[in-house]
């Protein structure tokens, strides 16, 4: 106990006096556990129970009664969750306090919420609003107040803090369609679950109608006694629903469930991932510290210290800098995580608990990261145990011994079984390739040192730099090999999950089902005069300002109510079997609309549609020359079906499906066809907002939608993936770069007193961070581009179609070249000018003892 006191000691005062590395390892170790800990804090305190919300649901009363929309037994929990409920034919007696009084004794207060489109500075938007009588003291906690005052007569409300945040202010007025109101704000108050909620409180029919029962509404009770589970049952059996005070506070409060197995193993995968790629980082930033103190470890060993103390001396070091990191992470993710939370759930509505910190968790993280920092010192303290302190003293370089490189053995059996592996695991989800790919890792992690040797062999044809980068790097192969690993796994991590959500991406756009191109706007209001048409055309205008419309068409029956046209089931699949072409829509229209829909002048489908015959975007929709379609009237439903001539024609990109036919081939079958739609090609719209706007104008059969695709989303993703990767791959190739310049620095002397240039140097430096980072880049390519390949198979066959299909789809495989160059190759180059950007040029003149 004293040598590993005294071991400490030296490790405590070897940080203090080396605060870089010092800094550079806990940054390494501390960095996933703040990460970690701040996930798994924000996690939990976003995560809340029924006890957690029981102010904002019942405010100070004993119980809260939900009323449903039909009179039959209500199948709950003891927190109120309702199981389910027997349709019957509804009551047309809607429940009264005085018979609510008759099953349950206590004060009753009523409440009702629902949702309204306001219109705000900005336009509309839907609101939500909550009705009950604030200012009762059975209310106290549902909602705390923030300034002003709660509403206290009909056509007053308080807002909530997101709503100020829009543009709203005490005194204003605020216009609600759906119901047409006019309200008065008077104050502003918080939900204390969802502080980003935008709300209005009312009083009870101050701003909506009375709502019946199963309507979101009911009433709070104060009763003598507690609500027991008897009350509950008794008042569930006549159809009404109980939130209990008394056994929402009895109820466990960690509502999660047991964990399944399927979550046991990711979490498992998870840890083995962070601690691994820790490790990996951290080795040689720990051998960094062995090459700094070899001349104090010989020191030791000369008065007497054995192998056994100096490796104890280098594992206190990661006891030491991996506790001191893991506790300073911890601290910092637990701040992290509260204030991130409580940001993100004013500005997304997230929902939002007491400051919850899941310490059995945070503590598990915690001691993970100083099981990765031991780990990650256990190479170095072997190689002190077993350094020379004759050469040491004599000032000579410290290179590996000579002879067998790594495990290649065992890692080509690892990365032969990873491989079988994940052709097994094709057919039974990502998780089981994920976990396929793990052998794979530690195989290559074992055949590392082989590859650094192997390629070393090569550096006599090579220019100096890199020759001399190259030669050293093998010589020092057990350094080299931990920071190539390390950018190896974060390569190959990166790959395959950009691999394979870029591969997703795409199939969801190929299999969108959708007529028009994506960046489309489409606008259409189905049930309007032409007056009403008019107000749209000139409100989207002026909305859209300077952008191009294409009117679009709409059939009609004799009365002038919309008809949906859609492509009748060929007789083959009458049963429910998955037709071998997407459906899409059916849109009438002119030359016009077909060439916005293709994107181009077609001539051979424009002739046809002139001529009264329909354009498939789908070639297997075509049979014979012509096409089945049905039109379906809904008030009376009357289907009517017909056949119209058709060719098959190219749509804009693969994702579209669909027929367009002209005007004729309608009116041929009795139809009308009128101007109700609109093409844009702009999606820089709220659709949510302008849809509103229109309905305000002519009721709810409008709606506006823009098809986005999904290269947003994408994009997104990949530059995540490619950050996450800039981290690794450049945190291990500058921590090995440091390490071999240290090494290097007497050749790299000697180079500069026979002549040699500064940027000799640099280049020196500059090609190691290269050889480090190319080499894990390739290998982790390659290995990445398999496990990718593997993750398109589970992840873009789909089963179900749109009717529910027995047979698989199609593997999409959609490779980002874009992002792996810059992953395989910008990355590497990235590290090389870094490197020799930073190089010390400055000669430092040593004596050497001989």
């Amino acid at each position: 106990m004293s040598a590993f006191r005294a071991a400490l000691r030296i490790s405590r005062r070897d940080a203090l006096r080396f605060k870089g590395r010092t800094a550079l390892i806990m940054v390494m170790i501390g960095l996933p556990v703040l990460v970690v800990t701040a996930v798994l804090t924000g996690a939990a305190t976003t995560s809340i129970t029924s006890r957690d919300r029981l102010d904002s649901l019942l405010g100070a009363a004993d119980a809260r009664i939900d009323t449903r929309p039909f009179r039959t037994l209500v199948k709950q929990s003891a927190d109120g969750e309702i199981a389910n409920q027997r349709e019957a034919p509804r009551s047309e007696r809607p429940w009264t306090p005085a018979e609510i009084g008759t099953l349950l004794q206590g004060r009753l207060l009523r409440y009702q919420a629902n949702v309204v489109e306001a219109r705000l500075a900005d336009g509309y938007s839907r609101i939500d609003v909550f009705e009950a009588d604030l200012r009762d003291p059975l209310t106290s906690g549902m909602r705390r107040l923030v300034e002003g005052r709660y509403a206290a007569a009909p056509g007053e409300v308080a807002v909530s803090p997101a709503l100020i945040d829009s543009g709203v202010r005490i005194g204003d007025t605020i216009r609600t369609w759906r119901p047409d109101r006019t309200v008065r704000v008077v104050g502003v108050a918080e939900h204390p679950n969802r502080p980003g909620l935008r709300e209005m409180l009312a009083l009870p029919e101050g701003l909506l109608p009375h709502q019946n029962d199963g309507n979101d509404s009911g009433w709070l009770i104060d009763t003598a006694a507690p609500v027991g589970w008897p009350d509950v049952q008794r008042l569930n059996k006549v159809g009404l629903a109980v939130k209990s005070r008394v056994m929402i506070e009895r109820s466990d409060p960690d509502d999660s469930g047991p964990r399944d197995l399927h979550g046991l193993v990711e979490l498992g995968f998870a840890i083995v991932l962070i601690v691994t790629e820790t490790v990996l980082l951290a080795g040689p930033a720990f051998a960094v510290g062995l090459r700094r103190r070899r001349r104090e470890l010989a020191l030791i060993a000369a008065q007497g210290g054995s192998g056994r103390h100096l490796k104890t001396i280098v594992l206190a070091d990661g006891l030491v800098l991996g506790g001191a990191a893991a506790l300073l992470g911890a601290a910092l993710g637990i701040g992290t995580g509260l204030v991130a939370e409580g940001l993100a759930a004013r500005r997304l509505d997230w929902t939002h608990g007491p400051a919850d910190v899941p310490w059995a968790q945070v503590l598990g993280v915690a001691a993970l990261g100083v099981v990765s920092a031991l780990t990650a010192a256990i190479v170095p303290a072997i190689q002190a145990s077993r350094q020379s302190p004759v050469h040491v003293l004599a000032g000579r370089a410290a290179v590996d011994t000579p002879g067998r490189a790594g495990r290649p053995v065992l890692g080509a059996v690892l990365v032969l079984l990873g491989l079988a592996a994940t052709g097994f695991a094709l057919h039974r989800g990502t998780l089981s390739v994920a976990l396929a790919s793990m052998p794979v890792v530690f195989g290559l992690v074992a055949l590392m040192p082989w590859l650094v040797q192997a390629t070393g062999r090569l550096a006599g044809r090579l220019p100096l730099p890199l020759r001399l980068s190259v030669r050293d790097a093998s010589r020092h192969r057990v350094r080299t090999a931990s920071a190539t690993a390390a950018v190896m796994a974060a390569t190959m991590g990166a790959v395959a999950l950009g691999i394979g959500a870029n591969s997703t991406y795409v199939s969801q756009d190929a299999r969108r089902d959708s007529i028009v191109p994506v960046g489309t706007t489409t606008i259409r209001a189905w049930e309007t005069d032409d007056q009403g048409w008019a107000r749209v055309r000139a409100l989207v205008q002026q909305k859209l300002p300077g952008v191009s419309l294409v009117n679009g068409l709409d059939a009609k029956d004799a009365q002038g109510r919309p008809v949906n046209l859609s492509v009748a089931w060929p007789e083959n699949c009458r049963r429910g079997c998955h037709p071998d072409y997407p459906l899409g829509a059916v849109e009438v229209a002119d030359q016009e609309v077909l060439a916005f829909l293709q994107k181009r002048r077609d001539p051979q489908a424009a002739a046809a549609l002139a001529a009264g015959k329909a354009v498939a975007f789908s070639p297997g929709m075509v049979r014979d020359g012509m096409i089945t379609l049905q039109a379906e009237d809904w008030e009376p439903k009357v289907v009517k079906t017909f056949r119209v001539p058709a060719v098959a024609a190219e749509a804009a990109e693969s994702g579209q499906a669909g027929v367009v036919i002209p005007p004729s081939a309608v009116t041929a079958t009795g139809l009308k066809v009128m101007q109700r739609t609109l093409y844009a090609e702009y999606t820089a719209v709220d659709e949510s907002r302008l849809s509103i706007e229109i309905r305000t104008l002519v009721g709810d059969n409008a709606y506006a939608v823009v098809e986005r695709g999904t290269a947003e989303n994408r994009f997104v993703i990949l530059l995540i993936l490619l950050a996450a990767a800039l981290v690794l791959v450049l945190g291990g190739t500058f921590a090995a770069t440091g390490l071999a310049a240290a090494d290097m620095r007497q050749d790299l002397d000697t180079l500069s007193a026979v002549g040699g240039a500064p940027r000799v140097r640099r280049l020196v430096v500059a090609a190691q961070a290269a050889y480090i980072s190319g080499l894990g880049a390739l290998v982790g390519l390659v290995a990445g581009t398999v496990s990718g390949l593997a993750l398109t198979w589970p992840l873009t066959r789909i089963y179900g179609g749109n009717v529910g299909l027995l047979n698989p789809g199609a593997t999409s495989i959609a490779v980002p070249w874009l992002f792996l160059a810059g992953v395989v190759v910008g990355l590497p180059l990235l590290a090389a000018l870094t490197a020799g950007l930073f190089t010390r040029t400055r000669l430092v003149l040593a004596r050497r003892v001989v």
